[in-house]
């Protein structure tokens, strides 16, 4: 390899500039209204107001953890936004801005994170699976649920497709290659976004990989292709093609959408150890959201009347978020068992009901207490 090739940058497919200049590109034409785009400003503004609450939250031990999204809610809300009724995605546990774009309420995710609730929502009413801690398995999850789409012949021009989300630090994981493996030779119809932010934790991007990470698609026999991650309207244009591209029976695609985690990894992270100040400033200035607005305002889509609706709107879901946390209920304790299996199971009722003396031993203590 010439020392040309090596350091030659890989394309970024890119509609809107940082300075919120509508650029277009020839691979991935995208007709959008205005309308159409405000909508988009709306859902990046709210969502990152959803995000910031929840930190908010846990730092007022309101939650047991948060994972933030600060930064990357183009990558989320330009490839949710692809998916049609049909799709059905799998998530991380980043992923809020997806689940925004699939109606999931943003309490369910609080219940999740506040440990309140044993799943959160029905995945085939959303079509979206539940968030998954275990770094790259969900990759495995959508290639054998797209592979159940294939031979239940639910493909084709309006059938359904599968995305599944995941960090480029799960890129490192066997579960994600074997993915990739599994949906090449079965010509399944999934995309892998990976949402390349650049750090996994404390780990950088040059620890994960040697070579950009959407040409280790070629290994596998599937294109892979780079976009901007904060550019909202090219990871709808990119997201949208590919889902279609594996409705039509060609197989995955490997998206890899270039951001940056604005925020810590988890609110049990402090990102100050491990990067620099300089880094996340370079990164500020290609604020998904920001660019959005640049371009509403130089093309004058939106009127100061608009931006202050969206401000305001954000300012009622902050207050929703933060009332609808705090009045979550309490499980029962005995409700853990409930649904660990879909039938009744004889080792889970031993448990059940040991664990039902044991609480009620508190009780029989309490009242000898008393006597």
């Amino acid at each position: 390899m010439s020392d040309t090739t090596a350091h030659e940058e890989p394309e970024l497919i890119q509609l809107l500039t940082p300075e919120g200049e509508l650029t277009g590109h020839p691979d991935y034409p995208l007709e959008i209204s205005a309308e159409e785009i405000r909508a988009l400003y709306r859902d990046l503004v709210l969502v990152r107001r959803v995000d910031s609450e929840a930190v908010s939250l846990q730092r007022q031990g309101e939650l047991g953890l948060w994972a933030s999204l600060l930064g990357q809610e183009a990558a989320q809300i330009g490839s949710g936004r692809a998916l049609t009724e049909r799709d059905m995605a799998f998530p991380s546990y980043r992923e809020h801005g997806v689940a925004w774009c699939r109606g999931i309420e943003p309490k369910e995710l609080l219940g999740m994170f506040r440990g309140v609730t044993n799943g959160g929502w029905d995945p085939h009413e959303h079509g979206l699976h539940l968030y998954t801690i275990v770094i790259g398995s969900q990759a495995l999850h959508a290639t054998g649920y797209a592979m159940g789409l294939q031979r239940d012949g639910a493909v084709g021009e309006d059938g359904s497709a599968v995305i599944t989300y995941f960090g480029d630090g799960a890129t490192s994981q066997g579960d994600t290659n074997e993915a990739f493996n599994f949906a090449s030779v079965n010509n399944a119809p999934v995309v892998f976004f990976c949402q390349n932010n650049q750090w996994a934790i404390s780990e950088p991007l040059e620890r994960q990989s040697r070579i950009p990470i959407y040409r280790r698609a070629a290994g596998y026999g599937f294109p892979g292709v780079r976009v901007d991650g904060n550019d909202v309207l090219a990871c709808l244009a990119v997201t949208r093609a590919a889902l279609a591209n594996a409705r039509e029976g060609n197989g995955p695609t490997l998206v890899e959408a270039y951001t940056y985690r604005m925020g810590a990894h988890t609110t049990n992270d402090d990102p100050t150890r491990y990067r620099a100040s300089a880094e996340l400033d370079e990164w500020k200035a290609k604020d998904p959201i920001l660019r959005v607005r640049r371009h509403l305002e130089t093309a004058g889509l939106a009127d100061d009347a608009f931006f202050a609706s969206v401000d305001e709107e954000a300012e009622q879901i902050g207050e929703q978020v933060r009332t609808q946390c705090r009045a979550l209920p309490d499980p029962e304790p005995l409700e853990i068992f409930d649904e660990v299996y879909a039938e009744p199971n004889v080792h889970i009722d031993q448990q059940r009901s040991e664990f039902a003396e044991y609480l009620a031993s508190f009780e029989d203590a309490s009242t000898e207490g008393g006597r």
